[in-house]
């Protein structure tokens, strides 16, 4: 009864202790962490505080514990349920802590939060690695031949692999997309005949929010094999259009054409005016082309600018008295006169 009265008063005092810590240390380094811009004292003070606490909770009751004679059947299971509990608890803080650095990498960097949505996937897939690994060591030390484990795995593994090819291509295509980055989340893309805004990119599928309004769900093998238009990525726009008149016009107007567009297209912000040429030539008109750049990649912006374009231009040419072209024939009869005979 005294060695179970020692051992009950150690692990009070020490439980009393632990507690006081918690209570008065770990409120006050919360505050300071608060205080501080960096992140990471935020983070130590939080593992330390749901994984490292309960485990000193639980050493000093195994410690106490260990030091009555128990019986050896007892001994054991207490032995068993202190590792799986202190397992589980340095499992949680190796997870948190690879989710901490990911995120704090990603931050750091251009469209964060995209990023940081789109890691999501392998962030579930590591964490699924930790805990596998972690079993297996918890089966090590429970005296588990742990190669033939590996090796059941192994095979398992080779099996599943051969039965759900389709699903290992997806992951392996979204491994592809998470560190080649084709796209992100926000884009703008088109796969063939596909188009739409990057919602969300998952471990199977990626979802696009199409031009209609609806939900377009692809998968990720579709996406990486496929011929794929970014318009996200696009810095301007080239925009070539041609301009037809009739074959009435006069020499000098026809002279005139390619300054007055120029002149008209380099007036317009975020425009930037390459050239314009008599082109040629056509079945019923005179061609001109002309090529321009938009200094931006929304389209909005791209069909404001082109639609102040086309109304000047024709403003111009109705001032000037230059008539469009338009598909039109010209027939042409010969009569001739017979003549008789006297």
């Amino acid at each position: 009864m005294l060695r179970w009265a020692i051992v009950l008063g150690c692990i009070l005092l020490a439980l009393f202790i632990l507690k006081l810590i918690k209570a008065k240390l770990l409120l006050r380094l919360k505050q300071w962490s608060a205080k501080t811009k960096t992140t990471f004292d935020d983070f130590i003070v939080e593992a330390f505080d749901r994984s490292v606490i309960p485990v000193l909770y639980i050493l000093v009751i195994y410690a106490g514990l260990n030091y009555l004679q128990l019986p050896g059947k007892a001994d054991n299971l207490i032995h068993i349920a202190v590792l799986l509990i202190c397992t589980f608890f340095i499992l949680r803080l190796i997870n948190a802590a690879v989710q901490y650095f990911v995120l704090s990498f990603l931050k750091q960097q251009d469209n964060s939060d995209a990023k940081q949505k789109q890691a999501r996937g392998l962030l579930v897939i590591v964490k699924v690695v930790i805990w596998v690994l972690g079993i297996v060591f918890l089966l090590d030390n429970f005296g588990y031949n742990v190669t033939t484990i590996i090796a059941g795995l192994g095979i398992g593994g080779i099996a599943i692999a051969l039965a759900a090819q389709t699903i290992l291509g997806d992951l392996f295509s979204y491994f592809v997309i998470l560190f080649d980055r084709p796209f992100e989340i926000g884009d703008f893309i088109i796969v063939d005949d596909k188009m739409g805004v990057v919602e969300y990119i998952g471990i199977k599928t990626t979802r696009l929010k199409t031009l209609s309004g609806e939900q377009l769900v692809c998968a990720n093998k579709d996406l990486t094999d496929s011929r794929l238009h970014n318009f996200k990525r696009m810095e301007k726009r080239r925009v070539v259009f041609n301009i037809g008149v009739t074959y009435e016009t006069s020499a000098d107007a026809l002279e005139s054409i390619p300054q007055l567009v120029k002149n008209i297209i380099a007036a317009n912000d975020d425009i930037v005016f390459d050239r314009g040429h008599f082109a040629g030539f056509g079945d019923f008109s005179i061609k001109f082309e002309f090529v321009y750049f938009v200094l931006t990649s929304d389209y909005n912006v791209y069909m404001d600018r082109q639609q102040a374009i086309y109304l000047r231009i024709y403003r111009t040419f109705e001032s000037k008295g230059i008539e469009f072209a338009y598909p039109t024939q010209k027939l042409f009869f010969k009569q001739e006169k017979e003549e008789y005979a006297a």
